[in-house]
Protein backbone atom coordinates (compact mmCIF):
# COMPACT_ATOMS: atom_id res chain seq x y z
CA UNK A 1 0.00 0.00 0.00
CA UNK A 2 1.42 3.09 -0.97
CA UNK A 3 2.04 4.98 2.03
CA UNK A 4 1.14 8.53 1.10
CA UNK A 5 -2.42 7.47 0.04
CA UNK A 6 -2.35 5.65 3.28
CA UNK A 7 -1.84 8.71 5.50
CA UNK A 8 -4.06 10.69 3.58
CA UNK A 9 -7.09 8.36 4.29
CA UNK A 10 -6.17 8.36 8.22
CA UNK A 11 -6.03 12.49 8.15
CA UNK A 12 -9.46 11.94 5.90
CA UNK A 13 -11.09 10.02 8.40
CA UNK A 14 -9.81 11.80 11.23
CA UNK A 15 -11.02 15.32 9.41
CA UNK A 16 -14.71 13.68 9.63
CA UNK A 17 -14.60 12.81 12.75
CA UNK A 18 -13.22 16.41 13.30
CA UNK A 19 -16.36 17.72 11.72
CA UNK A 20 -18.62 15.34 12.93
CA UNK A 21 -17.59 16.56 16.27
CA UNK A 22 -18.42 20.25 16.04
CA UNK A 23 -21.54 19.58 14.37
CA UNK A 24 -22.50 17.28 17.67
CA UNK A 25 -21.21 19.75 20.50
CA UNK A 26 -23.71 22.00 20.62
CA UNK A 27 -26.25 18.53 20.78
CA UNK A 28 -23.88 17.40 23.55
CA UNK A 29 -23.59 21.05 25.28
CA UNK A 30 -27.49 21.05 25.14
CA UNK A 31 -27.78 17.33 26.57
CA UNK A 32 -25.39 18.71 30.02
CA UNK A 33 -27.56 21.43 30.39
CA UNK A 34 -30.66 19.66 30.17
CA UNK A 35 -30.07 16.58 31.92
CA UNK A 36 -30.57 18.32 35.04
CA UNK A 37 -33.40 19.68 33.98
CA UNK A 38 -35.25 16.91 32.57
CA UNK A 39 -34.40 14.74 36.03
CA UNK A 40 -35.94 17.55 37.90
CA UNK A 41 -38.57 18.63 36.07
CA UNK A 42 -42.52 18.87 37.31
CA UNK A 43 -43.33 19.53 33.93
CA UNK A 44 -44.74 22.27 31.44
CA UNK A 45 -48.52 21.01 30.11
CA UNK A 46 -51.78 21.50 31.02
CA UNK A 47 -54.39 18.76 32.86
CA UNK A 48 -55.29 16.01 30.62
CA UNK A 49 -59.13 16.12 30.13
CA UNK A 50 -61.19 13.43 31.51
CA UNK A 51 -62.88 12.59 28.46
CA UNK A 52 -59.85 11.30 26.98
CA UNK A 53 -59.99 8.76 24.20
CA UNK A 54 -56.56 6.99 25.35
CA UNK A 55 -57.98 6.03 28.60
CA UNK A 56 -59.82 3.51 26.16
CA UNK A 57 -56.82 1.86 24.12
CA UNK A 58 -57.90 -0.76 22.51
CA UNK A 59 -60.98 1.80 21.13
CA UNK A 60 -63.98 -0.22 21.95
CA UNK A 61 -67.19 1.42 23.91
CA UNK A 62 -66.95 2.71 27.58
CA UNK A 63 -69.28 2.74 30.46
CA UNK A 64 -67.75 3.88 33.18
CA UNK A 65 -69.30 5.18 36.80
CA UNK A 66 -67.74 7.72 39.57
CA UNK A 67 -66.75 10.13 36.87
CA UNK A 68 -67.65 14.23 38.23
CA UNK A 69 -64.88 15.94 38.77
CA UNK A 70 -63.33 15.72 42.06
CA UNK A 71 -63.88 18.51 44.84
CA UNK A 72 -61.77 16.64 47.48
CA UNK A 73 -57.89 15.95 47.59
CA UNK A 74 -57.19 12.34 46.36
CA UNK A 75 -56.96 9.51 48.98
CA UNK A 76 -53.53 7.77 48.51
CA UNK A 77 -51.75 4.57 49.08
CA UNK A 78 -48.35 4.76 50.59
CA UNK A 79 -45.49 2.80 49.12
CA UNK A 80 -42.26 2.58 51.20
CA UNK A 81 -39.26 -0.17 50.39
CA UNK A 82 -35.69 0.48 51.06
CA UNK A 83 -35.15 1.58 47.17
CA UNK A 84 -38.67 3.37 46.40
CA UNK A 85 -40.92 5.75 47.97
CA UNK A 86 -44.01 7.17 47.14
CA UNK A 87 -48.25 7.10 46.70
CA UNK A 88 -50.86 5.16 44.65
CA UNK A 89 -53.35 7.55 44.17
CA UNK A 90 -56.72 5.75 44.97
CA UNK A 91 -58.90 8.26 42.41
CA UNK A 92 -58.16 6.47 39.37
CA UNK A 93 -55.90 3.83 40.16
CA UNK A 94 -52.60 5.52 39.25
CA UNK A 95 -48.68 5.05 40.73
CA UNK A 96 -48.34 8.82 39.73
CA UNK A 97 -45.77 9.11 42.83
CA UNK A 98 -42.46 7.34 42.81
CA UNK A 99 -38.85 8.71 44.11
CA UNK A 100 -35.60 6.57 44.07
CA UNK A 101 -34.08 6.47 47.00
CA UNK A 102 -30.82 5.24 45.63
CA UNK A 103 -29.85 8.58 42.98
CA UNK A 104 -29.82 11.97 43.62
CA UNK A 105 -30.58 14.59 40.84
CA UNK A 106 -26.70 16.07 41.01
CA UNK A 107 -23.26 15.06 42.89
CA UNK A 108 -24.42 17.21 46.22
CA UNK A 109 -25.43 14.51 48.89
CA UNK A 110 -28.11 16.75 49.78
CA UNK A 111 -29.48 17.17 46.16
CA UNK A 112 -33.15 15.98 45.99
CA UNK A 113 -33.73 12.21 45.13
CA UNK A 114 -34.53 11.47 41.68
CA UNK A 115 -38.61 11.53 41.19
CA UNK A 116 -39.39 9.08 38.05
CA UNK A 117 -43.28 8.99 38.23
CA UNK A 118 -45.26 12.44 38.55
CA UNK A 119 -48.87 13.24 39.85
CA UNK A 120 -50.80 14.89 37.04
CA UNK A 121 -51.18 17.56 39.91
CA UNK A 122 -47.87 18.96 39.21
CA UNK A 123 -48.53 19.92 35.50
CA UNK A 124 -46.58 17.12 34.23
CA UNK A 125 -47.98 13.52 34.68
CA UNK A 126 -45.79 10.65 34.44
CA UNK A 127 -47.77 7.41 35.69
CA UNK A 128 -49.05 4.39 35.50
CA UNK A 129 -52.25 3.27 35.57
CA UNK A 130 -54.44 -0.25 35.81
CA UNK A 131 -58.55 -0.04 34.18
CA UNK A 132 -61.25 -1.50 32.10
CA UNK A 133 -62.85 -0.79 29.07
CA UNK A 134 -66.60 -2.32 28.53
CA UNK A 135 -66.40 -5.10 25.67
CA UNK A 136 -70.35 -5.32 25.84
CA UNK A 137 -71.23 -1.98 26.30
CA UNK A 138 -73.39 -1.92 29.40
CA UNK A 139 -70.86 -3.67 32.64
CA UNK A 140 -70.17 -0.38 34.68
CA UNK A 141 -66.57 -0.62 34.82
CA UNK A 142 -63.77 2.53 36.98
CA UNK A 143 -64.08 5.22 35.03
CA UNK A 144 -60.71 7.76 35.73
CA UNK A 145 -62.12 9.80 39.13
CA UNK A 146 -63.71 6.22 40.51
CA UNK A 147 -62.30 6.26 44.32
CA UNK A 148 -60.59 2.72 44.96
CA UNK A 149 -60.86 1.19 48.34
CA UNK A 150 -57.26 -0.33 49.68
CA UNK A 151 -57.60 -3.31 51.99
CA UNK A 152 -54.13 -3.22 53.99
CA UNK A 153 -51.59 -0.54 54.78
CA UNK A 154 -48.56 0.49 52.94
CA UNK A 155 -47.53 -1.29 49.82
CA UNK A 156 -44.23 -3.08 50.64
CA UNK A 157 -41.94 -6.14 49.58
CA UNK A 158 -43.55 -7.79 52.20
CA UNK A 159 -47.15 -6.17 52.37
CA UNK A 160 -49.37 -6.35 49.74
CA UNK A 161 -52.06 -4.32 48.58
CA UNK A 162 -55.48 -5.11 47.30
CA UNK A 163 -57.35 -1.91 45.58
CA UNK A 164 -61.71 -2.74 45.24
CA UNK A 165 -64.52 -1.32 43.33
CA UNK A 166 -67.49 -2.52 43.37
CA UNK A 167 -69.99 -1.05 40.78
CA UNK A 168 -73.21 -2.29 42.39
CA UNK A 169 -74.55 -4.39 39.52
CA UNK A 170 -73.19 -7.48 40.71
CA UNK A 171 -69.50 -7.25 39.91
CA UNK A 172 -66.41 -6.20 41.85
CA UNK A 173 -63.23 -4.86 40.24
CA UNK A 174 -59.91 -5.79 42.17
CA UNK A 175 -56.51 -4.58 41.38
CA UNK A 176 -53.67 -6.94 43.42
CA UNK A 177 -50.78 -5.03 43.91
CA UNK A 178 -47.23 -5.86 44.75
CA UNK A 179 -43.65 -4.79 45.10
CA UNK A 180 -40.10 -6.49 45.30
CA UNK A 181 -37.28 -4.82 46.89
CA UNK A 182 -36.16 -3.36 43.78
CA UNK A 183 -38.47 -1.51 41.24
CA UNK A 184 -41.12 -3.93 39.93
CA UNK A 185 -44.71 -3.53 40.53
CA UNK A 186 -47.11 -6.29 39.98
CA UNK A 187 -50.51 -5.55 38.66
CA UNK A 188 -52.76 -8.22 38.86
CA UNK A 189 -56.87 -7.36 37.73
CA UNK A 190 -59.50 -9.21 38.47
CA UNK A 191 -63.36 -8.79 37.88
CA UNK A 192 -65.01 -10.91 39.90
CA UNK A 193 -68.90 -11.41 38.74
CA UNK A 194 -71.41 -11.95 41.18
CA UNK A 195 -74.19 -11.29 38.97
CA UNK A 196 -76.72 -13.08 37.11
CA UNK A 197 -75.43 -12.57 33.51
CA UNK A 198 -71.52 -13.27 31.94
CA UNK A 199 -70.07 -10.12 31.50
CA UNK A 200 -67.13 -9.52 28.57
CA UNK A 201 -64.81 -6.42 29.99
CA UNK A 202 -60.89 -5.46 28.60
CA UNK A 203 -58.20 -5.23 30.71
CA UNK A 204 -55.71 -2.88 30.57
CA UNK A 205 -52.17 -1.39 32.10
CA UNK A 206 -51.11 1.64 29.95
CA UNK A 207 -47.67 3.96 31.20
CA UNK A 208 -49.20 7.73 30.26
CA UNK A 209 -46.40 10.44 29.95
CA UNK A 210 -47.63 14.03 29.23
CA UNK A 211 -44.61 15.98 28.72
CA UNK A 212 -41.47 15.65 26.21
CA UNK A 213 -38.07 15.35 27.50
CA UNK A 214 -35.93 17.80 25.80
CA UNK A 215 -32.81 15.37 25.45
CA UNK A 216 -34.22 12.86 23.17
CA UNK A 217 -32.86 14.11 19.59
CA UNK A 218 -28.77 13.63 21.26
CA UNK A 219 -27.68 11.51 18.46
CA UNK A 220 -25.64 8.67 20.09
CA UNK A 221 -28.66 8.04 22.89
CA UNK A 222 -32.34 6.54 21.87
CA UNK A 223 -34.65 8.58 23.76
CA UNK A 224 -38.53 8.05 23.67
CA UNK A 225 -40.15 4.48 22.89
CA UNK A 226 -39.20 1.19 23.19
CA UNK A 227 -39.82 -2.47 23.51
CA UNK A 228 -39.04 -5.93 22.80
CA UNK A 229 -42.02 -7.48 21.09
CA UNK A 230 -42.20 -10.93 19.94
CA UNK A 231 -38.14 -10.78 20.10
CA UNK A 232 -37.33 -7.51 18.28
CA UNK A 233 -36.12 -4.47 19.68
CA UNK A 234 -38.30 -1.62 18.40
CA UNK A 235 -37.55 2.17 19.09
CA UNK A 236 -39.59 5.16 18.52
CA UNK A 237 -38.54 8.63 18.69
CA UNK A 238 -41.28 10.87 20.20
CA UNK A 239 -40.95 12.66 16.77
CA UNK A 240 -41.13 9.68 14.72
CA UNK A 241 -43.86 8.54 16.56
CA UNK A 242 -46.13 11.42 16.47
CA UNK A 243 -45.51 11.84 12.64
CA UNK A 244 -46.73 8.30 12.17
CA UNK A 245 -49.79 8.65 14.58
CA UNK A 246 -50.81 11.82 12.96
CA UNK A 247 -50.05 9.75 8.86
CA UNK A 248 -52.94 7.10 10.45
CA UNK A 249 -55.16 9.91 11.51
CA UNK A 250 -55.80 7.47 14.78
CA UNK A 251 -53.54 8.51 17.62
CA UNK A 252 -51.71 5.12 17.37
CA UNK A 253 -48.35 5.11 15.98
CA UNK A 254 -47.13 1.73 16.24
CA UNK A 255 -49.66 -1.81 17.50
CA UNK A 256 -48.96 -5.27 16.98
CA UNK A 257 -49.94 -8.72 18.68
CA UNK A 258 -47.04 -9.96 20.80
CA UNK A 259 -46.17 -13.27 22.62
CA UNK A 260 -44.58 -12.34 26.02
CA UNK A 261 -42.24 -8.93 25.37
CA UNK A 262 -42.06 -4.95 26.93
CA UNK A 263 -42.29 -1.94 26.09
CA UNK A 264 -42.49 1.50 27.78
CA UNK A 265 -40.11 4.71 27.64
CA UNK A 266 -36.50 5.12 28.59
CA UNK A 267 -34.90 8.11 29.36
CA UNK A 268 -31.06 7.93 29.83
CA UNK A 269 -31.09 6.58 32.53
CA UNK A 270 -34.11 5.95 33.80
CA UNK A 271 -37.55 3.42 32.82
CA UNK A 272 -40.40 3.20 33.24
CA UNK A 273 -42.20 -0.12 31.65
CA UNK A 274 -44.89 -2.74 31.30
CA UNK A 275 -45.01 -6.48 30.82
CA UNK A 276 -47.51 -9.12 30.76
CA UNK A 277 -46.72 -11.34 33.32
CA UNK A 278 -47.22 -14.65 31.33
CA UNK A 279 -44.69 -13.89 28.66
CA UNK A 280 -46.53 -17.30 26.75
CA UNK A 281 -49.84 -15.35 26.27
CA UNK A 282 -50.41 -13.30 23.00
CA UNK A 283 -50.76 -9.59 23.95
CA UNK A 284 -51.49 -6.53 22.48
CA UNK A 285 -48.97 -3.58 22.73
CA UNK A 286 -48.96 0.29 21.13
CA UNK A 287 -47.39 3.09 21.43
CA UNK A 288 -49.19 5.88 21.20
CA UNK A 289 -49.11 10.27 20.34
CA UNK A 290 -51.87 12.62 20.94
CA UNK A 291 -52.22 16.03 21.48
CA UNK A 292 -54.77 17.35 24.04
CA UNK A 293 -54.83 20.91 25.49
CA UNK A 294 -51.96 21.74 22.78
CA UNK A 295 -49.72 19.75 24.55
CA UNK A 296 -48.01 16.50 23.25
CA UNK A 297 -49.11 13.17 25.11
CA UNK A 298 -47.48 9.87 24.86
CA UNK A 299 -48.58 6.87 26.02
CA UNK A 300 -47.53 2.86 26.21
CA UNK A 301 -50.15 0.05 26.69
CA UNK A 302 -51.04 -3.51 26.77
CA UNK A 303 -53.99 -5.12 26.61
CA UNK A 304 -55.42 -9.24 25.82
CA UNK A 305 -56.13 -9.19 22.50
CA UNK A 306 -59.69 -9.72 22.79
CA UNK A 307 -62.04 -9.36 25.74
CA UNK A 308 -62.06 -11.90 28.68
CA UNK A 309 -65.19 -13.13 29.50
CA UNK A 310 -66.56 -13.45 33.40
CA UNK A 311 -69.28 -16.01 33.94
CA UNK A 312 -71.66 -16.02 36.68
CA UNK A 313 -69.60 -16.35 39.86
CA UNK A 314 -66.54 -16.58 37.43
CA UNK A 315 -63.42 -14.57 37.98
CA UNK A 316 -61.77 -12.88 35.27
CA UNK A 317 -57.88 -11.55 35.01
CA UNK A 318 -55.21 -9.93 32.92
CA UNK A 319 -51.87 -9.55 35.03
CA UNK A 320 -48.79 -7.06 34.05
CA UNK A 321 -45.82 -5.95 35.66
CA UNK A 322 -44.55 -2.35 35.92
CA UNK A 323 -40.99 -1.38 35.98
CA UNK A 324 -40.11 2.28 37.18
CA UNK A 325 -36.61 2.90 38.00
CA UNK A 326 -33.03 2.96 37.27
CA UNK A 327 -31.38 0.92 34.36
CA UNK A 328 -29.24 -0.92 36.71
CA UNK A 329 -27.96 -3.70 33.73
CA UNK A 330 -27.53 -6.56 36.52
CA UNK A 331 -30.55 -5.85 37.80
CA UNK A 332 -32.42 -5.92 34.02
CA UNK A 333 -30.36 -9.01 33.34
CA UNK A 334 -31.81 -10.72 36.61
CA UNK A 335 -35.29 -9.47 35.82
CA UNK A 336 -35.10 -11.15 31.98
CA UNK A 337 -33.85 -14.57 33.74
CA UNK A 338 -35.69 -15.39 36.30
CA UNK A 339 -39.26 -13.46 34.80
CA UNK A 340 -38.41 -14.24 31.38
CA UNK A 341 -38.71 -10.87 30.16
CA UNK A 342 -37.08 -11.45 27.08
CA UNK A 343 -34.52 -8.69 25.52
CA UNK A 344 -35.12 -6.59 28.94
CA UNK A 345 -31.56 -5.48 28.87
CA UNK A 346 -32.10 -3.72 25.11
CA UNK A 347 -33.38 -1.24 27.56
CA UNK A 348 -29.97 0.21 27.72
CA UNK A 349 -29.20 1.71 24.72
CA UNK A 350 -25.69 -0.46 24.18
CA UNK A 351 -25.80 0.20 20.36
CA UNK A 352 -24.08 -1.24 17.13
CA UNK A 353 -21.23 -2.40 19.72
CA UNK A 354 -23.25 -4.16 21.67
CA UNK A 355 -21.04 -7.67 21.87
CA UNK A 356 -18.56 -5.18 22.99
CA UNK A 357 -19.76 -2.79 24.66
CA UNK A 358 -21.72 -4.64 27.23
CA UNK A 359 -18.73 -7.57 28.19
CA UNK A 360 -16.77 -4.02 29.00
CA UNK A 361 -19.39 -2.96 31.16
CA UNK A 362 -18.97 -6.39 33.54
CA UNK A 363 -15.04 -6.20 33.14
CA UNK A 364 -15.18 -2.77 34.17
CA UNK A 365 -18.41 -3.76 36.77
CA UNK A 366 -16.05 -6.49 38.16
CA UNK A 367 -13.02 -4.24 38.72
CA UNK A 368 -14.94 -2.08 39.94
CA UNK A 369 -15.97 -4.10 43.10
CA UNK A 370 -12.59 -4.91 43.00
CA UNK A 371 -10.97 -1.83 43.73
CA UNK A 372 -14.17 0.60 44.50
CA UNK A 373 -13.56 3.03 42.04
CA UNK A 374 -15.01 3.07 38.33
CA UNK A 375 -11.53 5.47 37.85
CA UNK A 376 -8.87 3.05 38.68
CA UNK A 377 -11.45 0.19 37.08
CA UNK A 378 -10.93 2.32 34.02
CA UNK A 379 -6.84 2.03 34.30
CA UNK A 380 -6.72 -1.21 35.18
CA UNK A 381 -8.80 -2.11 32.40
CA UNK A 382 -6.54 -0.19 30.06
CA UNK A 383 -3.63 -2.10 31.01
CA UNK A 384 -5.17 -5.66 30.49
CA UNK A 385 -6.42 -4.38 26.73
CA UNK A 386 -3.17 -3.15 26.23
CA UNK A 387 -1.35 -6.85 27.07
CA UNK A 388 -4.67 -8.62 25.31
CA UNK A 389 -3.07 -6.37 22.25
CA UNK A 390 0.61 -6.40 22.72
CA UNK A 391 1.79 -9.23 20.38
CA UNK A 392 0.28 -7.08 16.90
CA UNK A 393 0.96 -3.93 18.80
CA UNK A 394 4.83 -5.12 19.03
CA UNK A 395 4.76 -6.19 15.35
CA UNK A 396 3.13 -2.45 14.36
CA UNK A 397 5.47 -0.93 16.73
CA UNK A 398 8.45 -2.52 15.21
CA UNK A 399 7.33 -1.77 11.46
CA UNK A 400 7.01 1.84 12.84
CA UNK A 401 10.35 1.80 14.18
CA UNK A 402 12.09 0.59 11.13
CA UNK A 403 9.99 3.18 8.99
CA UNK A 404 10.91 5.80 10.87
CA UNK A 405 14.88 4.61 10.45
CA UNK A 406 13.79 4.30 6.65
CA UNK A 407 12.91 7.84 6.51
CA UNK A 408 16.29 9.27 5.17
CA UNK A 409 15.99 6.45 2.27
CA UNK A 410 12.56 7.43 1.39
CA UNK A 411 13.06 11.09 0.83
CA UNK A 412 16.37 10.19 -1.31
CA UNK A 413 14.18 7.91 -3.28
CA UNK A 414 11.49 10.59 -3.26
CA UNK A 415 14.18 13.09 -4.75
CA UNK A 416 15.24 10.80 -7.56
CA UNK A 417 12.47 9.84 -8.68
CA UNK A 418 10.45 12.99 -8.55
CA UNK A 419 9.29 12.99 -12.22
CA UNK A 420 8.18 9.33 -12.63
CA UNK A 421 5.94 8.07 -9.74
CA UNK A 422 5.14 4.69 -11.01
CA UNK A 423 9.08 4.06 -10.32
CA UNK A 424 9.28 5.85 -6.99
CA UNK A 425 6.08 3.75 -6.61
CA UNK A 426 8.19 0.60 -7.42
CA UNK A 427 11.62 1.19 -5.52
CA UNK A 428 9.31 2.27 -2.43
CA UNK A 429 8.16 -1.26 -2.43
CA UNK A 430 11.41 -2.63 -3.49
CA UNK A 431 12.57 -0.79 -0.28
CA UNK A 432 9.88 -2.01 2.06
CA UNK A 433 9.89 -5.53 1.12
CA UNK A 434 13.93 -6.14 1.50
CA UNK A 435 13.45 -4.18 4.95
CA UNK A 436 10.75 -6.56 5.99
CA UNK A 437 8.41 -3.53 6.71
CA UNK A 438 4.82 -3.09 6.11
CA UNK A 439 4.01 -0.14 5.93
CA UNK A 440 0.10 -0.21 6.97
CA UNK A 441 1.05 -2.07 10.42
CA UNK A 442 1.31 0.87 12.30
CA UNK A 443 -1.98 1.84 11.71
CA UNK A 444 -3.14 -1.20 13.77
CA UNK A 445 -3.25 0.01 17.02
CA UNK A 446 -5.40 3.55 16.13
CA UNK A 447 -7.92 1.06 13.83
CA UNK A 448 -8.28 -1.40 16.69
CA UNK A 449 -8.34 1.47 19.39
CA UNK A 450 -11.73 3.02 17.62
CA UNK A 451 -14.06 0.35 18.04
CA UNK A 452 -12.82 0.09 21.96
CA UNK A 453 -13.45 3.72 22.43
CA UNK A 454 -16.47 3.60 21.08
CA UNK A 455 -17.43 0.93 23.13
CA UNK A 456 -16.01 2.68 26.23
CA UNK A 457 -17.60 5.97 26.04
CA UNK A 458 -20.93 4.20 25.68
CA UNK A 459 -20.57 2.31 28.86
CA UNK A 460 -19.38 6.05 30.13
CA UNK A 461 -22.66 7.01 28.37
CA UNK A 462 -25.52 4.97 28.85
CA UNK A 463 -24.89 3.40 32.02
CA UNK A 464 -25.98 4.06 35.20
CA UNK A 465 -23.40 3.04 37.26
CA UNK A 466 -20.97 5.59 35.90
CA UNK A 467 -23.23 8.40 36.94
CA UNK A 468 -21.75 10.22 39.50
CA UNK A 469 -19.04 8.07 39.93
CA UNK A 470 -15.85 9.64 41.26
CA UNK A 471 -12.41 9.42 40.40
CA UNK A 472 -9.09 11.57 42.32
CA UNK A 473 -9.22 14.70 43.22
CA UNK A 474 -11.43 17.14 41.10
CA UNK A 475 -13.37 14.60 38.99
CA UNK A 476 -16.59 13.73 41.13
CA UNK A 477 -18.26 12.42 37.93
CA UNK A 478 -16.86 10.28 35.70
CA UNK A 479 -20.01 10.80 32.80
CA UNK A 480 -19.67 14.25 33.07
CA UNK A 481 -16.98 16.41 31.62
CA UNK A 482 -13.86 17.36 33.50
CA UNK A 483 -14.99 20.62 34.87
CA UNK A 484 -12.37 22.61 34.94
CA UNK A 485 -11.01 25.38 32.48
CA UNK A 486 -7.42 26.44 31.28
CA UNK A 487 -9.38 29.43 29.88
CA UNK A 488 -10.44 31.05 33.59
CA UNK A 489 -7.17 29.42 34.83
CA UNK A 490 -8.74 26.93 36.66
CA UNK A 491 -10.91 28.58 38.45
CA UNK A 492 -9.01 31.72 39.71
CA UNK A 493 -11.17 34.00 36.77
CA UNK A 494 -14.53 34.27 37.61
CA UNK A 495 -15.45 33.51 34.07
CA UNK A 496 -18.80 31.44 32.20
CA UNK A 497 -16.22 30.63 29.30
CA UNK A 498 -18.12 29.25 26.34
CA UNK A 499 -18.39 25.86 25.21
CA UNK A 500 -15.59 25.87 22.58
CA UNK A 501 -13.42 27.59 24.87
CA UNK A 502 -13.89 24.33 27.30
CA UNK A 503 -10.08 23.19 28.16
CA UNK A 504 -9.26 20.87 30.92
CA UNK A 505 -7.13 19.61 32.64
CA UNK A 506 -7.24 16.07 31.84
CA UNK A 507 -7.64 17.03 27.97
CA UNK A 508 -4.27 18.96 28.24
CA UNK A 509 -2.83 15.90 29.91
CA UNK A 510 -4.23 13.75 27.07
CA UNK A 511 -3.03 16.39 25.00
CA UNK A 512 0.41 16.26 25.72
CA UNK A 513 0.70 12.11 25.87
CA UNK A 514 -0.61 12.49 22.26
CA UNK A 515 1.90 14.96 21.37
CA UNK A 516 4.70 12.50 22.38
CA UNK A 517 3.11 9.02 21.18
CA UNK A 518 3.48 11.00 17.37
CA UNK A 519 7.12 12.25 18.16
CA UNK A 520 7.97 8.35 18.26
CA UNK A 521 5.96 7.80 15.19
CA UNK A 522 8.21 8.10 11.77
CA UNK A 523 7.09 11.93 9.96
CA UNK A 524 5.57 11.24 6.88
CA UNK A 525 7.61 11.73 3.82
CA UNK A 526 5.54 14.77 2.42
CA UNK A 527 5.94 18.08 4.38
CA UNK A 528 1.77 18.98 3.74
CA UNK A 529 0.74 15.14 5.57
CA UNK A 530 3.53 16.20 8.43
CA UNK A 531 2.42 19.30 9.38
CA UNK A 532 -1.54 17.65 9.43
CA UNK A 533 -0.08 15.44 11.76
CA UNK A 534 1.85 17.99 13.76
CA UNK A 535 -1.29 19.26 14.33
CA UNK A 536 -3.19 16.19 15.44
CA UNK A 537 -2.84 16.21 19.34
CA UNK A 538 -3.92 20.15 19.24
CA UNK A 539 -7.25 19.47 16.84
CA UNK A 540 -7.82 15.77 19.37
CA UNK A 541 -7.72 17.83 22.74
CA UNK A 542 -9.53 20.16 21.65
CA UNK A 543 -12.50 17.63 20.46
CA UNK A 544 -12.01 15.52 23.25
CA UNK A 545 -12.44 18.63 25.85
CA UNK A 546 -16.33 18.08 26.27
CA UNK A 547 -16.50 14.48 26.72
CA UNK A 548 -17.24 12.23 29.68
CA UNK A 549 -14.54 13.03 32.07
CA UNK A 550 -13.61 8.96 32.17
CA UNK A 551 -13.03 8.49 28.71
CA UNK A 552 -10.39 11.41 28.36
CA UNK A 553 -8.57 9.51 31.31
CA UNK A 554 -9.07 6.48 29.54
CA UNK A 555 -7.79 7.74 26.41
CA UNK A 556 -4.86 9.73 28.42
CA UNK A 557 -3.34 6.53 30.29
CA UNK A 558 -3.61 4.34 27.34
CA UNK A 559 -1.33 7.16 25.29
CA UNK A 560 0.81 6.97 28.59
CA UNK A 561 1.19 2.84 27.80
CA UNK A 562 1.29 2.93 24.30
CA UNK A 563 4.42 5.72 24.59
CA UNK A 564 5.80 3.37 27.25
CA UNK A 565 5.28 -0.02 25.02
CA UNK A 566 5.99 1.74 21.62
CA UNK A 567 9.85 3.87 23.71
CA UNK A 568 10.50 0.11 24.58
CA UNK A 569 9.75 -2.11 21.21
CA UNK A 570 11.65 0.58 19.02
CA UNK A 571 14.66 0.68 20.94
CA UNK A 572 15.09 -2.88 21.33
CA UNK A 573 14.50 -3.27 17.37
CA UNK A 574 17.43 -0.69 17.14
CA UNK A 575 19.81 -3.11 19.65
CA UNK A 576 18.66 -6.21 17.12
CA UNK A 577 18.80 -3.99 14.20
CA UNK A 578 22.57 -3.52 14.99
CA UNK A 579 23.03 -7.16 15.84
CA UNK A 580 22.16 -8.36 12.52
CA UNK A 581 24.21 -6.00 11.09
CA UNK A 582 27.19 -6.49 12.74
CA UNK A 583 26.59 -10.60 12.20
CA UNK A 584 26.26 -9.73 8.57
CA UNK A 585 29.68 -7.62 8.72
CA UNK A 586 31.28 -10.89 10.34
Amino acid sequence: MDNKRLLAAIAISIGILLIFDVWNRPAREAVRQSVQQTEQIQGSGVPLPQGNTAMNPAGVASTSQGDRAPTTPAPRLRIESPRVQGSVNLRGALLDDLILRDYRETVQHNSPHVRILVPREDNAGYFAQWGWTAADGRTVVPGPNTEWTAEGGALTPTTPVTLRWDNGAGQRFEIALSLDENYMVTAEQRVVNTGSEAVQVLPWARVRREYTPKTENFYILHEGFVGVLDGTLREEKYSDAKTEAQRRNSGTAFEMESTGGWAGFTDKYWLAALAPVDQSARDRAAFRATQEGGQDRWQVDFAPPAPVSAAPGATAGFATRLFAGAKEVNLLDDYESRLGITGFDKAIDFGWFYYITKPFFYALDWLYKLFGNFGVAILVFTVFLKILFFPLANKSYKSMSRMKVLGPKMQELKERHKDDPAKLQQEMMALYKAEKINPAAGCLPILLQIPVFFALYKVLFVTIEMRHAPFFGWIHDLSAPDPTNLFTLFGLIPWDAPSFLHMPAWAIIMGITMWVQFKLNPTPPDPIQAKLFGFMPIIFTFMLASFPAGLVIYWSWNNLLSVAQQYYIMRHDRAEQRAEKAAART
